[in-house]
């Protein structure tokens, strides 16, 4: 399967664990946050702002325009608040999952896009297998021999 290209301005991968929002106004400003990576992503496409509104629109079998896309990136217009549909396709469009990722860290997940969960699948079978070999080590030392009766 041919790897997908990363995008040109896309965040590196963190690999820090991160921690959930549990504090009080932990996510306050979050909308804020919202509406500037839709700038983000909007801003960094290559491609007119009417076709990604017309493939967000495809996706969703629901029409969004131009305009809306604009209000959207726009921290001040609090009346247009992104739905997360709109949103999750708008990063789907344009494979900006880094700019979600960046947004779920803020509530303690991290974005694996695709095949990348093999990679993740791989860490937790390292990490299993060598949980297993740290019991049998354990047992090893304590396991006495099985009795041997007379063999005929």
């Amino acid at each position: 399967m041919v790897k997908a290209k990363s995008h040109p301005d896309q965040f590196g991968f963190d690999f820090a664990a991160p921690q959930p929002a549990r504090e009080a106004a932990a996510l306050a400003g979050l909308e804020q946050r919202i509406c500037r990576a839709v700038g983000t992503i909007l801003n960094s496409d290559s491609r007119p702002r009417e076709i990604l509104a017309a493939e967000v629109s495809v996706l969703l079998d629901d029409e969004v325009t131009r305009p809306m896309l604009d209000a959207y990136s726009s921290p001040a217009r609090d009346g247009h608040k992104v739905p997360m549909s709109r949103f999750l396709a708008l990063v789907a469009v344009t494979h900006r999952h880094d700019v979600l990722d960046r947004l779920m860290r803020e509530i303690g997940a991290a974005v694996l896009v695709g095949e990348e969960i093999l990679t993740a699948r791989m860490g937790q079978i390292d990490t299993e297998m060598a949980r297993l070999a740290e019991e049998r080590k354990a047992l090893k030392a304590r396991a006495p021999l099985i009795r041997r009766g007379m063999q005929a």
